[in-house]
């Protein structure tokens, strides 16, 4: 007998004596596991299938894996068809890190991703953190980590691998637009402490630049305008360039400083907890005329902000179009600590404009970059004109 002969007859034996007992557990069972499996019995025992196959003929066996790590597998598999980047399952570990991160400080690069048409790509750096030292840009591809290609990779193992100790370093290669070849980055991981507010006076204008929208930006925010409202400021400059977003409820409250009345943003989906409008509260923080910087690397909350205050006439457009993510994520818990985001919603603007894969186009398009040099700030220099002439 030959060798691969005896390996297929045994495979089959296996698969023999598997069938025989799932089909004996139905007889008695059929009723109940019909309300809590999942899947029909042909597709479970497609997969009890696969998991004998490789647990039997894989050279390290099966002591080599752990159950849970197979069940997270395989949540991760069944998620991933549904071909959306943002609906995800994610570990407990990675849950606990990611509440950590929308508290203001993680160990890492200071870089927001998203992935896209299979793509993984930086939607911005965080200003002043060793991603944004290194000169990565909003768009730009990450194709490898290290020696690795990520080609396949899902976003939560790219995430996590960028991430670690602060002090360690990685290297990353970046495909840009305009470049034959893939740019090599070495970087530094540190401990990012994010202050999501910087703010200063330009002549006799209120400059606001916000990074993104976490647990403390309303309040940063607040203090900022404030302290510039009485430094004299006659107009304000909003700069969301390259702020990935973060938390709705944060946006929404501060758009609500600018707006007496109105809708702020909607939301609508297949049910009707997905079906929502948040509308502005009487009052506001400021009447000053504004300008608000929008590119490439502007998404999610930032473009909820820049379209509520567009389509009510409270502030000018002014830079690139934006990145154009505006559904909505709701995290589901499960029993032992992970978690589901699921997209549950589209964003849309007051005026009933669609952001998710479409963006917002400004008022004014001006062709530029963020710079810390605010006299080569082609987008800025046009905005401060712009706010000028409203004046």
């Amino acid at each position: 007998m030959s060798r691969r002969f005896r390996d297929i007859l045994l495979g089959i034996l296996i698969g023999s004596l598997i069938a025989g007992g799932i089909f004996s557990a139905r007889a008695s069972e059929e009723y109940d596991l019909s309300r809590i499996v999942p899947f029909s019995a042909s597709d479970l025992w497609l997969i009890k299938q696969a998991r004998t196959i490789v647990e039997t003929y894989h050279v390290d066996g099966p002591s080599e894996i752990k159950e849970k790590d197979l069940v997270y597998g395989a949540i991760h598999g069944m998620v991933k068809a549904w071909d959306d980047p943002y609906t995800r399952f994610v570990d407990p570990d990675t849950l606990k890190e990611e509440e950590i991160e929308m508290q203001g400080e993680y160990g890492g690069l200071g870089i927001y991703i998203s992935q896209r048409d299979g793509r993984t790509l930086i939607i911005s750096p965080i200003e002043g953190t060793p991603a944004d030292r290194a000169g990565l840009k909003p768009k730009d591809e990450i194709v490898k980590i290290g020696e690795e290609v990520i080609l396949g990779w899902d976003q939560n193992k790219v995430v996590d691998t960028l991430r670690g100790k602060p002090g360690t370093n990685v290297t990353i290669w970046i495909r840009r637009e305009g470049e034959d070849q893939l740019l090599k980055f070495d970087i530094k991981r540190e401990n990012i402490q994010i202050h999501t507010v910087r703010y200063e006076m330009i002549g006799d204008t209120g400059y606001l630049r916000i990074s993104q929208f976490n647990q403390k930006t309303e309040w940063e925010f607040q203090d900022a305008l404030r302290d510039i409202e009485s430094k004299g400021a006659q107009g304000l400059v909003i700069d969301l360039r390259n702020n990935p977003g973060g938390l709705l409820s944060v946006c929404v409250d501060i758009a609500d400083m600018f707006l007496e009345e109105g809708v702020i943003v909607s939301t609508r989906g297949r049910f009707d907890r997905a079906n929502e409008v948040l509308y502005a509260t009487s009052g506001t923080e400021t009447d000053l005329p504004a300008v608000v910087l929008i590119n490439e690397g502007s998404a999610s909350a930032s473009e909820i902000l820049a379209g509520a205050l567009k389509d009510h006439d409270r502030a000018v457009l002014v830079g690139k179009q934006t990145f154009g993510k505006g559904s909505v994520q709701t995290l589901f818990s499960l029993p032992d600590s992970s978690g589901i985001f699921v997209t549950i919603a589209k964003y849309y603007t007051p005026a009933g404009t669609v952001i998710d894969k479409v963006g917002l186009e400004p008022d004014i398009e001006v062709d530029g970059e963020f710079g810390k040099e605010r006299q080569e700030d082609e987008q800025l220099q046009r905005a401060l004109k712009e706010l000028n002439s409203r004046q």
